[in-house]
């Protein structure tokens, strides 16, 4: 609302200086609604009468029809086809008499749609925007899941919204809730619809799995009718305005632990506009109702066959996992899950990795180049530069730079090595930036830098691992003896 005193200068403004709508609107930084509802602006509004087009009189019944048959149709298309028929006039005058005419578009009207206590859920999922995962952005997504009778939810959150996760979702959505609804309604996912006909549709095979292991019924909604599972859609945006605005968090983990904490204290707590009865209680009238679990959970784990060409890796989601050196160039077959990474032969593992969610790693097992580094002579002056790039990013340009002043590029890195183990990982790579800012490249240099970081820190001196030169000393074996003797001669008298 606006107070007397601005309507007074609005009215001053329109009949006495006669400034136009637009104007007020500018000057007074006002909606234009609120201009002409104070100067009563439907008093100048003209009746509904038509005005006369001469040229387009002889075709206005063509014209009508065709606007009732395709009332989207534009006045160029109109004009062509008017233009085949003799009409002589411009596209203006067109315009104007089919501002006039055409049907205005009604609003559709939809039931208000009541379910049974366990008779169908919703599923969907919501773009939360990107995260920083290590060294690369992951898009963060979150799987809903609705029952529409008691408006209980699960949700989880996941890096991407491959199949995998979709049908991980549903297994944890369905172990959290007690047991799965008879129907369970979608958007046309790819995960859940690969082609649709009008009504002739074509599943996704793992989804059908997945459905027929639970043994409920999967309705994709009609195209573009979002609206037939508004349920999900109300509680994405309940979930994301009231949970995740704002919200700070260090992992996925943590952001799913406090996700599962809001829904169990806040969603289910509160109440509907249509029922008194708090979400928690209706859902305890509508568990019952749900189909009971199979006694087993559906295996979600990604099988994809790969290959090791030339080195020991395999290549999964844009990072290589290391395998035994003695497979490279057998077919496998790598086994994915949330957290680990399995590689198997046929039907004996080989090997288990964590996964990672980062770009362009190498998730590597010791074991695996022991062996190699027996056969490659070169392997561990090879091994030992990956590990400190793997650590150092900032080596790369040190070692080149190494390299140009003449410096062995081997001693060089084994020598940055040792100073690795002995200063940890942020020490080395401050003094690391800043020898090469100074443009000292040598090793003596690094260490006295290291050296004043440690002075200036009053740290006590590192000591790094003790290695033997002769490895058969480490298989020397003493005996000791009793100190007694020692002992009396200390207390002899003289």
């Amino acid at each position: 609302m606006i107070d007397a005193q601005i309507e007074a200068e609005i009215r001053r403004l329109f009949f006495a200086e006669h400034w136009k709508v637009g104007t007020i609107v500018s000057e007074l930084s006002l909606h234009p609604d609120v201009v002409k509802r104070v100067i009563s602006a439907e008093r100048f509004v003209r009746g509904n009468k038509i005005a006369a087009f001469p040229k387009v009189e002889p075709y206005k019944d063509f014209i009508r029809l065709t606007l009732e048959q395709h009332p989207r149709l534009r006045s160029t298309r109109l004009l062509e086809m008017i233009k085949e028929r003799g009409y002589s006039g411009g596209v203006h005058c067109l315009r104007r008499y089919i501002g006039q005419i055409r049907p205005k578009p009604r609003p559709e009207v939809f039931f208000r749609l009541e379910t049974l206590p366990g008779e169908q859920g919703q599923v969907d999922w919501a773009h939360f925007g990107k995260v920083t995962v290590g060294n690369t952005q992951r898009t963060l997504s979150c799987f809903v899941f609705v029952l529409a009778h008691s408006r209980a939810m699960f949700a989880r959150f996941f890096f991407d919204q491959t199949l995998d996760n979709f049908l991980r979702g549903h297994t944890e959505a369905f172990a959290a809730i007690g047991g799965c609804p008879r129907s369970i309604l979608y958007d046309n996912l790819k995960s859940v619809v690969i082609d649709r006909v009008g009504d002739h549709i074509r599943f996704n095979s793992r989804f059908l799995n997945l459905a027929g292991h639970y043994q409920f019924s999967p309705k994709p909604c009609a195209p573009y009718r979002g609206n037939e599972k508004g349920k999900v859609e109300r509680q994405i945006h309940y979930l994301r305005y009231s949970f995740f605005e704002g919200r700070r968090f260090r992992s996925l983990s943590e952001l799913n632990l406090d996700l599962a904490a809001w829904i169990d204290s806040v969603a289910h707590v509160r109440t509907l506009a249509s029922d008194s009865l708090p979400v928690k209680e209706r859902f305890a009238q509508e568990k019952p109702r749900l189909m009971a679990l199979p006694q087993h959970p559906f295996t979600c784990d990604s099988a994809v066959a790969v290959v090791a060409k030339k080195t020991p890796y395999v290549r999964f989601d844009l990072n290589d996992y290391s395998i035994p050196h003695t497979h490279v160039g057998i077919p496998l077959t790598l086994i994915a899950s949330e957290t680990r990474v399995r590689i198997v032969d046929g039907l004996f593992p080989l090997c288990e990795h964590p996964r990672s969610y980062e770009r362009a790693r190498r998730i590597e097992a010791k074991e695996h180049f022991v062996a190699l580094e027996a056969e490659k002579r070169r392997a561990r002056e090879l091994r030992g530069r990956h590990r400190l790039f793997d650590a150092i990013p900032s080596a790369h340009a040190l070692l080149e730079a190494a390299s140009v002043r003449g410096e062995s590029i081997s001693h060089f890195t084994l020598a940055l090595l040792r100073l690795l183990e002995v200063c940890g990982k942020d020490a080395l790579t401050l003094a690391i930036a800043t020898a090469t800012e100074r443009g000292a490249i040598s090793i003596a240099s690094i260490e006295h830098v290291l050296e004043q970081q440690r002075r200036k820190e009053k740290r006590p001196v590192p000591l790094g691992p003790f290695a033997l030169k002769d490895e058969r000393a480490s298989q020397l074996r003493t005996q000791s003896h009793a100190l007694d003797a020692y002992d009396a001669l200390s207390k002899d008298e003289f």
